[in-house]
């Protein structure tokens, strides 16, 4: 839909799903309230759904303006079936942050209601503009009465986490404490939102409700209840992966390398390569400067007959700037620059300029594998 703030902004096709709910749902609504609209009280609920979904994308847009703030990078921000999300790809430094960041989206809600309140104040009630007015003040209440509700995924749970991350210095010990509260939250949707709702608390009577609503009041909490059970594992699961990803470092992934030039023949290069006990082949110019890498697929294609008539260099990628890391490079550091400059095999050198080897995707991918299931 567009870049604010050069973060780019997605609507999944789950959107068009709920906005066809609400248009649906706020359009036999609007029959009750105003039955003089006839056909038109649809096209008015479309409004709504369209005018609400504008309203959660500036909830999303305050997450993503304070984590720019503090240097997060934001990956996209996506409208989907229930409210939006701001993927921030890195963690806060500070658990202070963390809560700023968390609090900002429920508090632009409360900001949009009251002015919408206002706005509603302003015109003559049981009007379109009255109706609509009131609807969006209920609805951006609810996102943020909803959002602050203290367990992952939502808002309140990150707020909680950075709590608990501040009294125990731990951020692992928030995030255990504010998923297993979002988790205790998912069963209590699931259970509580059909009795809240046959209680009358809503206006209408608990005999008054029938089947058909009971069905769909137990299919809401179904999925309310689905989304944060997931989002809350999903949160679990991502702070047990960061406490291993140090694991992950570039000096022990890397495959040991020799330098040949490019006219030595690839038997030649893999004998010599199997002397020195390495796994990789650098290919280097006159001076012994780096030029090139021989893919390990590029190897593995050449049958053995051939290999003595085949120069390495017809085998190998030209290193870019983006081939080239550090030695030093761990954790979320190293996956970034791999998730920026793709490629099979980079070239690892230490702060000197000096060939360390040759780190392969293939071997990262394994190792993270691997951090995943511990």
């Amino acid at each position: 839909m567009g870049r604010p703030f050069g973060v780019p902004v997605y609507v999944a096709p789950s959107w068009f799903l709920v906005a066809a709910l609400i248009t649906w749902v706020f359009g036999d609504q609007l029959n009750r309230v105003l039955p003089e609209l006839g056909g038109l009280n649809y096209l008015v609920s479309l409004f709504f759904a369209v005018a609400f979904y504008a309203s959660v994308l500036v909830h999303e847009l305050a997450h993503t303006v304070a984590a720019l703030h503090y240097k997060l990078p934001v990956r996209r921000i996506q409208l989907q079936f229930f409210g939006g999300s701001s993927e921030i790809e890195k963690e806060s430094e500070t658990p202070g942050r963390e809560f700023v960041i968390a609090f900002v989206g429920p508090l632009l809600s409360l900001v949009l209601a009251g002015v919408f309140y206002l706005g509603m104040r302003a015109v003559e009630p049981g009007t379109v503009p009255g109706v609509l007015l009131a609807g969006l003040m209920i609805s951006n209440l609810i996102v943020a009465a909803f959002n602050l509700l203290p367990g992952l995924p939502l808002d309140g749970g990150r707020m909680l986490r950075a709590v608990v991350w501040k009294i125990t210095g731990k951020p692992m010990s928030g995030t255990v404490a504010a998923a297993w509260v979002g988790r205790a939250l998912a069963v209590a949707v699931l259970i509580g939102l059909p009795l809240f709702t046959h209680s009358g608390a809503l206006g209408t009577p608990g005999q008054e409700i029938g089947g058909v609503q009971s069905v769909t009041d137990a299919l809401l909490a179904a999925i309310l209840a689905a989304i944060i059970w997931t989002g809350a594992g999903n949160s679990l699961r991502s702070a047990r992966l960061r406490e291993h990803l140090p694991e992950l470092a570039a000096r022990t992934l890397t495959r040991r390398a020799v330098p040949v030039e490019a006219d030595t023949p690839l038997s030649e290069a893999l004998r010599r390569a199997n002397e020195a006990g390495a796994r990789a082949l650098v290919v280097v110019d006159g001076q012994g400067s780096p030029t090139a890498l021989v893919r390990e697929a590029a190897i593995v294609g050449v049958p053995q007959h051939r290999r003595p008539w085949v120069a390495v260099g017809g085998l190998a990628q030209e290193l870019t700037d983006g081939m080239r890391i550090p030695a030093d490079l761990v954790g979320e550091s190293l996956l970034e620059h791999l998730r920026t400059t793709p490629a099979t095999e980079y070239l690892v050198v230490e702060d000197t300029g000096a060939i360390y080897g040759v780190l392969s995707t293939a071997d990262v991918e394994r190792a993270f594998v691997a951090a995943m299931t511990r």
